[in-house]
This record gives structure tokens, C-alpha cells and sequence, in this order.
């Protein structure tokens, strides 16, 4: 089966993980690359905040006892992708061990042909941030990981 690499750049957030998780729940397996340019609609201080709040949630009791939310854009696109699929399912974890997310783009997949989401595209909004830019004001270092 043939791998389908998905470019996140200037597409909403939202949007491209409803179609990533439809896709993912038929059996393909999808690797998205420039995660960190993918926008999420809405006033930055206040995306800022609800982000803030999400990861000191699971800082403030244990570490064991959760919940730890994501502070990289990659791995906040993948629980994204996750809430969108019923994960704690024979099924649900099958369709998430198919999906690759990156920062920028590795040099395996250079050659590759991304494709974008025609639905998920970024219509002429006003108030939009970068998931790169939430990512790197949370503390959360841009650098790719392989």
C-alpha cells in the first residue's frame, strides 16, 4: 500500500486532523510533514492561554497522574488526530501506530509528492497563529527529530 505524505503548511488545524483521521480509520498509512505551519484560527493570546493551560494541567499534580499534554507541534497535531479516533480500541490504536508526523520535512521524504487538503486550506481569516508559534512561546524547541 502506498504511503500518502500530507503538507500541514498553511492549512487548519482542525480541519486537516478530521480528514488525516477519516483517512487513517479507512487502513491508509499518512505521513504529514511542516507541522509547525499548520494555523489554528483565533486570537493569539487567547490560543496562547488555552494552550498554557492545557500543559500546566498535568504539571501542577504528578507526573504519572496526567493529564500530560504535548508542548511540540508535532506531537500536538498527533493527539489532535487522536481525539478524533477511538484510540483506546484494537482499531482505533492500529489506525494511529499508521500515522508519521513531522517537523519540516526529513531528507528521506524530500523527493516525495505532498499533497494538501483541499478542504482544510486557510481561507482569508484575519486572526490566525502558527501551531510553530504557540509551540515556541510554550518553551518547546523547532528542531526536527528523526
Amino acid at each position: 500500500m502506498a504511503v500518502a505524505v500530507i503538507d500541514a503548511s498553511g492549512l487548519i488545524l482542525g480541519r486537516l486532523c478530521s480528514h488525516v483521521a477519516k483517512r487513517l480509520r479507512n487502513g491508509e498509512e499518512i505521513i504529514i510533514i511542516n507541522a509547525e505551519k499548520a494555523v489554528i484560527s483565533g486570537r493569539r493570546a487567547q490560543l496562547l492561554a488555552f494552550y498554557q493551560h492545557r500543559t500546566k494541567r498535568g504539571l501542577s499534580q504528578s507526573k504519572a497522574k496526567g493529564p500530560n499534554y504535548p508542548r511540540t507541534a508535532d506531537r500536538i497535531m498527533k493527539r489532535s488526530v487522536r481525539g478524533m479516533i477511538e484510540y483506546r480500541k484494537p482499531a482505533g490504536r492500529a489506525a494511529l501506530k499508521r500515522l508519521r508526523v513531522y517537523l519540516g520535512c526529513p531528507n528521506t521524504l524530500k523527493s516525495a509528492k505532498a499533497e494538501t487538503v483541499e478542504g482544510a486550506r486557510k481561507p482569508h481569516l484575519v486572526k490566525y497563529v502558527y501551531l510553530g508559534d504557540i509551540t515556541k512561546e510554550m518553551g518547546a524547541s523547532q528542531e526536527m527529530r528523526s
